[in-house]
């Protein structure tokens, strides 16, 4: 059992930056490629960037490609979304999540989820 806890949420600017952090518990954290998901009013849920257990690969959509970066700690628990550039059509709601297979562009192979953090960009 995992449980992610997102945080790192807020305000801003268009051109301004965010940096997401998702906590899990439990001793299994580092067998997981760890997520992050968006889902804007309206719209559907969309992957935006994933990270391999290890760290050593990471996967973003075309529209985040360059402006975000996802990195992990595994003696911390905790994986991150940095965040910049960022412009009004990311405004969303951020989730974290658990995939034990790929791909980790697919919502479905997620094991386990958090609860959200909103992400408002201003233009």
């Amino acid at each position: 059992q995992v449980q992610l806890v997102e945080s790192g949420g807020g305000s801003v600017q268009a051109g301004g930056s965010l940096r997401l952090s998702c906590a899990a518990s439990g001793r299994t954290f580092n067998i997981y490629a760890m997520g992050w998901f968006r889902q804007a009013p309206g719209k559907e849920r969309e992957f935006a960037s994933a990270i391999s257990w290890s760290g050593g690969n990471t996967y973003y959509a075309d529209s985040v490609k360059g402006r975000f970066t996802i990195s992990r700690d595994n003696a911390k628990n905790t994986v991150y979304l940095q965040m910049n550039s960022l412009k009004p059509e990311d405004t969303a709601t951020y989730y974290c999540a658990a995939a034990r297979v790929p791909p980790y562009s697919r919502p479905g192979n997620y094991n386990y989820w958090g609860q959200g953090a909103q992400v408002t960009v201003s233009s």
